[in-house]
């Protein structure tokens, strides 16, 4: 593993008990540097190895739809885990109060973490990082660049990010160990899971329901990247910004919640036997747009608010608080697509039924919520509230960086100034209907 994968959060006193790795942003057993790097350290150590994940009922306007996502995932983490000798424990509660209460308990020598830039995810690892005396390390096993790594700073967008990775050495796109049968066993506390029982008394909103498209796990996300390869990667550079078309990866679920690793992703798209364009087009998505995001939620803590947004949007939209909407909706009126707009209910449709939205249209969707409510704030609270509720990939960086850049001009440039935009990027349906054939998708995406 590249050294520089991995800090230290904090020096503390090891000890000779086992080595916990605490899953959470990465739920996989391949292709994880977290886990890899916990394993050697404990093998160096001639320690047993604990994989431990703390379920919180309460994330981020998380449902029913994403907690059986996750949950259906970190069930196949576990058989997987017990298959090289290493024991799957699943705490539920407040992780600032668990973890630390697990690692005592086991008399753990280390605790291995994943990088994270959520605000909640730093806050839940500063209080662990307080709570406990052992040694804490912090591994980047979602990004392939780590965040760190690739820039000190907030970027202005892809313009100055692309440059600064593109420097970076290419050993950070090394091939992944096999993670190893460990040889070390822990016999002294069960870690048996009812992950059935664990569903139904979960206590998270039901009435958004569970889809059926796709199939969680990591078993699941490598046979959508093969899929992906061998029959929409040809011709992603040309149908990938059409919603009629089948030209998009489906791999977001698996990303955001780690069941699939970005880089092994980029190692197999590099490999395929596809023509240089679309290989790059698909590259600069999931390497330079993805890890911006990152970057933007890490360097700048107000990623889901006005106040992080540029200082010009912040300008321009405050000019123009003031102007008249020709439409104005409440949020119960959005959430049920009780719009003039067709295209924008049947976008708002996808999304409920099917836990996804087209990147296009999540952008024009956003941006109308702009022209629809009553203040930037609002609007902002409005999109961050749908996403993180019907999105199976919500709560994550990718969506509050393209919710950021739509109504908040973040990673854009100042364009023609007009009512209620200011100098925000402005996107029509007659625009829409000069890039694909609406009607088709307001048809299969009916109220």
């Amino acid at each position: 593993m590249h050294p520089q994968r991995v800090r230290t959060l904090k020096q503390g006193k090891g000890g000779k008990g086992p080595v916990c790795y605490w899953m959470s942003r990465d739920q996989r057993t391949r292709d994880n540097w977290a886990l890899l790097h916990a394993q050697e350290l404990s093998l160096e150590m001639k320690a047993p190895l604990l994989v431990v994940f703390c379920l919180f009922p309460h994330f981020l306007q998380a449902t029913l739809r994403q907690y059986a996502f996750m949950i259906k995932g970190l069930k196949e983490v576990e058989t997987f885990l017990e298959r090289k000798n290493i024991p799957f424990y699943c705490l539920r509660g407040e992780p600032k109060d668990q973890v630390p209460q697990f690692v005592r308990q086991v008399g753990a020598s280390c605790l291995i973490t994943e990088f994270d830039p959520l605000r909640i995810k730093k806050d839940w690892k500063g209080a662990v990082v307080r709570r406990i005396e052992i040694p804490v390390l912090e591994v980047d096993a979602h990004n392939i660049i780590p965040c760190w790594i690739a820039s000190p700073k907030q970027e202005f967008g892809a313009y100055t990010f692309r440059p600064k990775v593109q420097r970076l050495p290419d050993d950070f796109m090394e091939e992944f160990p096999s993670l190893k049968k460990h040889p070390i066993l822990w016999r002294e506390m069960s870690s048996s899971i009812h992950w059935d029982q664990l569903l139904q008394k979960l206590p998270v909103d039901p009435s958004v329901s569970e889809v059926t498209w796709i199939i969680p796990g990591e078993k699941a996300a490598l046979q959508c990247l093969k899929k992906f390869i061998q029959y929409r990667l040809p011709y992603y550079h040309q149908k990938r910004n059409d919603p009629n078309q089948k030209g998009q990866s489906d791999l977001s679920p698996y990303l955001h919640f780690g069941q699939i690793s970005a880089q092994r992703i980029a190692l197999e798209v590099q490999k395929a036997g596809v023509a240089h364009e679309p290989k790059k087009a698909f590259l600069e998505e999931l390497i330079i747009r993805r890890e911006l995001s990152d970057n933007f939620c890490y360097y700048n803590p107000a990623y889901n608010q006005t106040e992080g947004f540029p200082q010009w949007a912040q300008r321009t939209l405050r000019d123009h608080r003031s102007d008249p909407r020709m439409y104005l909706y409440s949020l119960d009126q959005l959430e049920k697509a009780r719009t003039h707009d067709h295209l924008w209910n049947a976008a708002q449709m996808e999304m409920v039924r099917t836990g996804k939205m087209h990147g296009y249209l999540r952008m024009y969707w956003a941006k109308k919520i702009l022209e629809w409510t009553e203040s930037p704030e609002e609007a902002i609270k409005t999109a961050v509230y749908l996403n993180d509720k019907y999105e199976l990939d919500g709560r994550d960086p990718n969506g509050y960086t393209g919710i950021a850049w739509s109504i908040g001009g973040v990673h854009d440039r100042a364009w023609g100034e007009r009512q209620v935009f200011g100098k925000i990027r402005y996107m029509s349906y007659q625009g829409a209907k000069s890039k694909f054939d609406v009607g088709s998708y307001i048809a299969a995406n009916p109220q």
